[in-house]
C-alpha cells in the first residue's frame, strides 16, 4: 500500500462502523442522548450529575507535575489544540470537554528524546459540586520513547477529553490510574494516532469511584503501527465502571492487543467492558485480538463484556476475541485449600494471580507494588470480611 493510499483512508469524511457515530466537534451532531442509543445503553445517564449538558464547567482539578528532561508542559487555546491533529470526539461528553474546558494543555515529548524517568502528573478533585472539564494533548514527537503516568484521586465531577499523538517510531506508555473517592464522577475520552512504525501501551486501572466511563479510541498514521490496551478494574457494592476501546485499523501492517480484566464484589457492582475493532479494506496485513475476563466475588453482581468485529478485508493475518464472565474457580480454591492454605488466603492467591499478568507489564516498579497492595485491599471490603464473620 502506498502513503497516499493511507493518508486518503484517515482523511475520510467517517468513521466506517456500525457502532460508532461520525467523530466531530460539533455539539449539535452529538444530540443529549435518550438511553436507548448503543453507545449509551449501558450507561446510568441520571449519575453523570449533569455532564451531559451544555453548561460551564467551573471547577478545577488541583495538579502536580514531574517533568524530566525532554519533556515540556505549555498552555494552549482550544482551537490551536484541535489543530494539532487527532480524532475528534465520538461523543457529547467528548464535545463537551473539548469545548468547555477553556484551554487546553501540550504536554511534549521531544523528537529523539529518551526520557528514562516516568512523566508523572497527579489531578486530585476537592469536590464534586462544580463540574470540571479537561483538554489535553500528548505529543510525542519522532523516534522519542517515554512513560506518562496520569494518577486521579480525590472527589469531583469530571469531563476529559485528551488527544494523544505519536510520531513515526516514537514509544509511548501511558498509564492511567483511576483512584477517586467513592463520590466522584469521571467521563473521559482518549482518541489517541499512532504513527508509522509507532508503539503505544495504554494501561487503565480503575479502583474507585461512583461512575467512571472511559472511552480510549486508536487509528493509525501510517502502516507498521502497534496499539497494546491494557485494563484492570475492581468495582465494589453500587459502583458503575464502564470501559470502551475501539481500534480502526486504518493502515496496513498494523497490529492491536487488548486486555482488559476485571472482578466485582458487593450489590449493584456494574462493569461494562465494549470492545470494537474496524479492520478497513486497505488495512491488509494486520493482526488484532482482544480479550477480557471478569471475575464475579459476590452475589448481586453484573458485568457486560461485549467484543466487536468489523471486518472489510480478508487479507489479514488474524484476527479474533474472547469474553467471559465467571464465579471463583472450585478446583483452584480446593488444589490452595488442600495444600493446608486458608480459605481467605486462598481467595486472595486466585485473585492476585488473575490480575497478575497485567500488573508485571506495568513498567513503573513502585506503581506494580501500590497496585497489588490496592486490589488486596478492594478484596479485603466484601470477600475477606466476609469470611472473617462467618
Amino acid at each position: 500500500m502506498t502513503a497516499a493510499v493511507v493518508s486518503d483512508a484517515l482523511e475520510q469524511e467517517h468513521v466506517e462502523s456500525h457502532l460508532h457515530p461520525e467523530p466531530t466537534y460539533d455539539l449539535e451532531a452529538h444530540p443529549t442522548p435518550t438511553g436507548r442509543e448503543e453507545i449509551w445503553r449501558f450507561t446510568p445517564l441520571k449519575r453523570l450529575r449533569g455532564l451531559l449538558e451544555d453548561t460551564p464547567a467551573a471547577g478545577s482539578l488541583e495538579r502536580k507535575l514531574e517533568l524530566p528532561d525532554g519533556v515540556t508542559l505549555s498552555e494552549l487555546s482550544l482551537e490551536e489544540a484541535s489543530a494539532l491533529g487527532g480524532t475528534a470526539p465520538f461523543d457529547r461528553l467528548g464535545a463537551l470537554a473539548a469545548r468547555n474546558a477553556g484551554s487546553a494543555v501540550l504536554l511534549d515529548v521531544a523528537a529523539e528524546a529518551d526520557v528514562t524517568e516516568p512523566v508523572r502528573v497527579q489531578l486530585h478533585g476537592t469536590g464534586t459540586e462544580e463540574a470540571v472539564a479537561g483538554r489535553v494533548v500528548i505529543r510525542v514527537g519522532r523516534h522519542a520513547r517515554a512513560v506518562v503516568l496520569v494518577e486521579h484521586s480525590g472527589s469531583t465531577t469530571y469531563n476529559g477529553f485528551t488527544t494523544v499523538l505519536l510520531g513515526d517510531g516514537a514509544q509511548l506508555d501511558l498509564v492511567h490510574v483511576n483512584d477517586w473517592a467513592d463520590d466522584a464522577v469521571h467521563a473521559e475520552q482518549i482518541n489517541a494516532r499512532v504513527g508509522r512504525d509507532a508503539t503505544l501501551r495504554q494501561f487503565e486501572f480503575t479502583l474507585g469511584g461512583d461512575l467512571v466511563r472511559t472511552s480510549t479510541n486508536v487509528d493509525y498514521a501510517g502502516p507498521g503501527g502497534t496499539a497494546e490496551l491494557f485494563g484492570l478494574y475492581f468495582a465494589d457494592a453500587g459502583q458503575h465502571f464502564e470501559h470502551r476501546l475501539f481500534v480502526d485499523h486504518n493502515a496496513p501492517k498494523t497490529t492491536s492487543n487488548v486486555v482488559y480484566k476485571g472482578a466485582l464484589q458487593g450489590e449493584k457492582a456494574h462493569t461494562v467492558w465494549i470492545g470494537n475493532v474496524l479492520i478497513r479494506k486497505v488495512a491488509e496485513g494486520i493482526e488484532t485480538y482482544e480479550e477480557n475476563r471478569n471475575l464475579v466475588l459476590t452475589d448481586g453482581c453484573q458485568a457486560d463484556s461485549v467484543p466487536n468485529l468489523e471486518i472489510e478485508t480478508g487479507e489479514i493475518e488474524g484476527a479474533g476475541h474472547a469474553s467471559a464472565v465467571g464465579r471463583f474457580d472450585d478446583n483452584q480454591l480446593f488444589y490452595l485449600r488442600s495444600r493446608g492454605i486458608s480459605e481467605a488466603e486462598a481467595r486472595k492467591l486466585v485473585v492476585r494471580g488473575f490480575f497478575d499478568d497485567l500488573i508485571r507489564k506495568v513498567t513503573v516498579p513502585e506503581l506494580a507494588e501500590k497496585l497489588s497492595a490496592q486490589v488486596e485491599e478492594e478484596l479485603q471490603r466484601h470477600v475477606l470480611a466476609d469470611l472473617e464473620l462467618a
